[in-house]
Formats: C-alpha cells, sequence, structure tokens
C-alpha cells in the first residue's frame, strides 16, 4: 500500500509567533491565579490547533484579521505540520495541568503550566519553537527505524 504524498499546508511564520505571545499571557495568568479556566481556555486553542492545524485557532483569526494586515514586508510562510504538533504537545501539558487542579495537585498544575509556558516564551520571545523542533527529532528517528 503505498501512501500519497500530501502537499503541506503553508503559513505565515509570524503567526505562530503571535500566538505563542498570546499564550504566554493566558498561561502567566493560568499560573499566578492557580486558575484551571485560563487553563482550560488555552487547551481549547491548543485542541484547535493540534486536530486542524494552526491557521484554524482564535489566535490565529486575530493574528490574520488585525495584526497582519498592518504588517510590512515579504511574507515567509512554512509548513504547518511543526506548529499542529507544537499544539499537540501544548495541549498534552494542558490536559496534566487540568489533572493536578482537578485532583488537587498544585505541583503537577504548576509543573504541567510552567513547561508550556516556558515553551511559549521560547517562542514568542526567541522565535525558537520547542515543539517544532521534537517534530523534526520525531521525524529523524523514524527515518532511521525504517
Amino acid at each position: 500500500m503505498s501512501q500519497q504524498l500530501k502537499t503541506p499546508t503553508l503559513i505565515d511564520v509570524r503567526g505562530p509567533r503571535f500566538g505563542a505571545a498570546i499564550t504566554l499571557v493566558v498561561l502567566a495568568i493560568a499560573l499566578a491565579t492557580q486558575n484551571a479556566w485560563f487553563l482550560t481556555l488555552q487547551g481549547v486553542v491548543f485542541a484547535i490547533g493540534a486536530i486542524r492545524g494552526p491557521q484554524f485557532t482564535p489566535y490565529s483569526f486575530i493574528f490574520k484579521r488585525v495584526v497582519k494586515p498592518r504588517l510590512r514586508g515579504e511574507v515567509v510562510t512554512e509548513d504547518s505540520r511543526p506548529p499542529q504538533f507544537s499544539m499537540g504537545v501544548g495541549l498534552v501539558f494542558a490536559l496534566v495541568g487540568l489533572l493536578g487542579s482537578a485532583i488537587g495537585s498544585a505541583a503537577l498544575f504548576n509543573v504541567a503550566v510552567g513547561f508550556a509556558l516556558a515553551a511559549s516564551f521560547l517562542n514568542s520571545v526567541f522565535n525558537y519553537c520547542l515543539g517544532c523542533q521534537m517534530y523534526l527529532l520525531v521525524l529523524r528517528v523514524r527515518k532511521r527505524s525504517i
């Protein structure tokens, strides 16, 4: 059985970085207030991005409608699959954090939210997508095992 190669969806590279900046703020509020509702909100955004793609998140909608029209310069695009994988990783951390909240484990909540917050900080401030790097590592490992 042969696999069909699907043409990757290309997205503006600035979109995920903008989304990471909003994520950083939402997760910082969740961590500072110990409020699971903020983590739930962010978890929904992660789920949309992981399932449909980062270009379908509410943050992407804001970027496309409000921010992008005001930006100048050449639009550089990237494959949407690494940011989509990254959103899946964020979703896992959000779910672990929500589990911590549900069972009354502040430590689990704090660690999970802290890791997601650190990753969003790296992406929004330094343009370094940790989840995207994990995606590339998984591809390399898969290639070697074939």
